[in-house]
């Protein structure tokens, strides 16, 4: 993965068409698209998988949660591990080429993701979010010391705005996960465009 990605995150709250229909508005500017729908079975995530493709997003560009059959049946760009999933390392030895990412939050889990060979990880929650209410955030620092001294590029995620992206890139994120802040948007393709000029993706 490049250095400061936009991934966007689909809330489980929204109709998959109206999620779809999101998403072909604003892919030019995102680098990937998760589905992270817990509601659904196999078959629906196919379905929801054949729904985006077919609106024009390309299949490198989708990542689903969890459910590595799916991700393998559809050849997606990969699979995003949660705490309860099959660990890194025996997803990557079943389904070698597959890109894995874990889902981590904190040091060991990094230090873990790392030694099972995922390729990427996605750590928070950063800052306050709706989504985590009540939960106190990470904040920077520890997502800081991940980045110095874990070798696995770190995707930061909660309570990232526009406005607050700057202090992620300085703790060394290799980009930003959003749900709400564009999904739930007023106008999704301003509110994606402003975190695209935010990480330095747009002029």
């Amino acid at each position: 993965m490049n250095a400061q990605e936009l991934h966007i995150i689909s809330t489980g709250k929204q109709p998959i068409e109206k999620f779809v229909e999101i998403a072909s508005n604003i892919q030019e500017h995102v680098d990937f698209f998760y589905l992270r729908e817990k509601n659904m079975n196999a078959s629906e995530l196919y379905r929801a998988v054949t729904l985006l493709h077919n609106n024009k997003i390309p299949l490198s560009k989708i990542i689903i949660n969890d459910r590595v059959d799916v991700a393998w049946a559809h050849k997606v760009f990969g699979v995003q591990l949660a705490f309860h999933s099959l660990d890194a390392g025996v997803v990557k030895r079943a389904f070698p080429g597959m890109s894995v990412g874990c889902s981590i939050h904190s040091m060991d889990e990094a230090k873990a993701a790392c030694r099972y060979g995922a390729n990427y990880a996605i750590y928070g929650h950063v800052f306050e979010t709706d989504s985590k209410r009540g939960l106190p955030p990470k904040g920077v620092e520890e997502l800081h010391a991940i980045t110095k001294n874990v070798n696995l590029p770190i995707i930061a995620i909660g309570g990232i705005t526009p406005s607050n992206c700057q202090i992620v890139r300085d703790a060394g994120a290799q980009g930003i996960a959003v749900m709400s802040g564009v999904l739930e948007a007023e106008n999704p393709v301003r509110a994606v465009k402003e975190y695209s000029k935010s990480l330095g993706k747009e002029t």
